[in-house]
């Protein structure tokens, strides 16, 4: 299995590295795990859907 560091995520997602650890120690992206100071993230996990947008369910006639 391949894995990524949280700063290559970062450039992929789009997002800070920062961003990227806080997302993996809240468990928030599959698979990820510690080694010493660093996020190992699987190669094909994609980027969590952010809990800060927001859906309408409701459609507007």
């Amino acid at each position: 299995m391949n894995f990524k560091t949280a700063s290559q995520c970062a450039k992929e997602w789009n997002i800070s590295q920062r961003r990227v650890q806080i997302l993996c120690a809240e468990g928030r992206v599959d698979g990820a795990f510690k080694i010493g100071g660093f996020w190992a993230i699987p190669a094909e996990t994609n980027k969590p859907i952010s809990k800060r947008e927001k859906k309408n369910e409701k459609t507007k006639i």
